[in-house]
């Protein structure tokens, strides 16, 4: 559950915000508890849709015998992991990742402590995982609250249908969310929302009178 003050918050610095998060009311969070299945799905979905990375999960489900582990996954080759749909570098991430985790090298209990600096920089730092795939592990596993990411597509689609603009660089976003802070994962939660019941589809003006919330 979303703490009351970070919607207070948002909604006190963003009328835009505060109409959207009046519409969708109080989000659900699914709680992940599994760093390495989690790690291996963002793998998988990067740079495809939703219904592809749906569909070879779970034919890697069914390869792993319903166990993706580590130790599964090191039981597993390249070509096998490419004959899933899976391209052979994805193939190799994941493998590197799984070596990673069964030599400890990468140890989760400890790293979920870390600050999102620290993490981001530790998880950058192996093969295949960039900044998107280690701000999704902050935003939608560890739940930390104050997560920008404006490198994902699904964010910047609903980002600017709110703001109602085509300027998408980092450093407009960056200065536009600034009043997000310190809770900027719930700000990105909340367009996530939008996106997924299909309100970014509406047209924005109308969406904002219809909340009595003058255009900003």
């Amino acid at each position: 559950m979303i703490n009351e003050q970070a919607i207070l918050h948002l909604k006190s610095v963003c009328p835009r915000l505060s109409r959207l998060i009046d519409e969708i009311g109080e989000i659900d969070i699914h709680k992940h508890t599994d760093s390495f299945l989690f790690l291996t799905q963002e793998i998988i979905g990067q740079m495809i849709s939703i219904g592809a990375k749906k569909v070879i999960f779970e034919r890697l489900v069914k390869l792993c015998d319903g166990y993706i582990t580590p130790e599964h996954i090191l039981k597993l080759n390249v070509e096998e992991l490419h004959n899933i749909g899976l391209s052979k570098a994805k193939s190799e991430y994941i493998i590197n990742l799984a070596r990673n985790v069964q030599s400890q090298a990468i140890d989760f209990e400890r790293l979920n402590l870390l600050s999102d600096e620290e993490i981001l920089k530790i998880l950058i730092s192996l093969k295949g995982i960039g900044s998107w795939t280690a701000k999704m592990y902050l935003l939608f596993f560890l739940e930390r609250e104050d997560v920008l990411p404006f490198e994902d597509g699904a964010f910047l689609q609903a980002y600017r249908w709110l703001y109602n603009t085509k300027k998408c660089e980092q450093e407009s976003i960056e200065r536009r969310c600034k009043k997000w802070k310190p809770y900027s994962s719930i700000g990105a939660r909340y367009l996530y929302a939008a996106l997924n019941s299909g309100l970014t589809k509406r047209n924005i003006v109308e969406f904002m009178i219809e909340g009595k919330v003058e255009k900003k």
